[in-house]
């Protein structure tokens, strides 16, 4: 699944392509993916031109003249700059601009693809609740939200209502970093921890968001992303040695879901 170093690359990419362009037409494979009847999708964003590509958490957000066209590549996808002459075989959503150029969008599956008027952002149910991307917090901010709260630190990190962009993919290294357990509270954890924390956050992150993210997901210009497994610290490397101090790597249940962690150098 595409997190925050994949979709922030997306987003990067579509900004630097897309702004000014003008959408001609807008075809759709999969009706599922909408949120209104499909003639009222392609009717409001008919002619529309594009302002701005930016992103939050998992959700790239282009702002045109005529509205916001969000999209979710759910569990996975790709987004291809081509046209119709490079059509990939396999695509959900086609966007097609007056310069001959498309935007081919590709689902796995559980993808989505909306329509939201310019002043109406604020009342998108699955995006007005995301919290701040996860590598726009300052650790005051981190430090703010922490603050009396008990929960898990895994389930904090997961929970896209606190931060944004952060998944499986590179939750285990983050920890890392931070040399703190997924299973702590957060109230266990003192001033030092939650900077450690801040730090883990932001190195577990830009990293991958330096390369265009990781290598199973690919660019706008069909290109895999720079970040390989060469780069991943501890996740996903079960009984390899830590990269610190050689203890192996273990694969922990935490709660519904696994992680990977150095014993020793986090300990519960």
């Amino acid at each position: 699944m595409p997190e925050l170093p994949e979709i922030a690359s997306r987003a990067r990419e579509m900004n630097a392509e897309l702004t000014h362009k003008t959408i001609t037409a807008v075809e759709v494979l999969q009706p599922k993916s909408l949120n209104m009847e499909l003639p009222l999708f392609q009717a409001a964003l008919a002619g529309a031109r594009i302002d701005e590509v930016t992103y939050r958490g998992k959700w790239i957000f282009t702002r045109t003249n005529q509205g916001w066209l969000l999209l979710n590549l759910g569990m996975g996808g790709e987004i291809l700059l081509v046209t119709r002459a490079s059509l990939p075989e396999k695509h959900r959503l086609v966007v097609d601009f007056s310069d001959g150029h498309c935007l081919s969008v590709n689902f796995w599956w559980f993808g989505y693809v909306h329509y939201v008027n310019l002043d109406s952002l604020h009342t998108h149910e699955m995006t007005a609740k995301l919290g701040p991307n996860a590598t726009d917090v300052s650790l005051d901010d981190l430090m703010a939200m922490i603050q009396g709260r008990r929960t898990r630190l895994k389930s904090f990190l997961l929970d896209q209502s606190n931060l944004a962009g952060i998944g499986n993919a590179y939750i285990h290294d983050i920890l890392f970093l931070a040399r703190l357990h997924p299973m702590r509270t957060l109230d266990t954890l003192s001033p030092a921890e939650i900077e450690q924390l801040h730090f883990g956050i932001q190195n577990g992150l830009l990293p991958s968001l330096n390369k265009n993210g990781a290598f199973y997901e690919i660019t706008i210009y069909g290109e895999k992303g720079g970040f390989s497994m060469d780069d991943v610290l501890i996740g996903y490397r079960e009984k390899q040695p830590c990269p610190c101090c050689n203890t192996p790597i273990q694969k922990i249940r935490t709660g519904s879901t696994s992680s990977f962690i150095c014993p020793s150098c986090q300990p519960l």
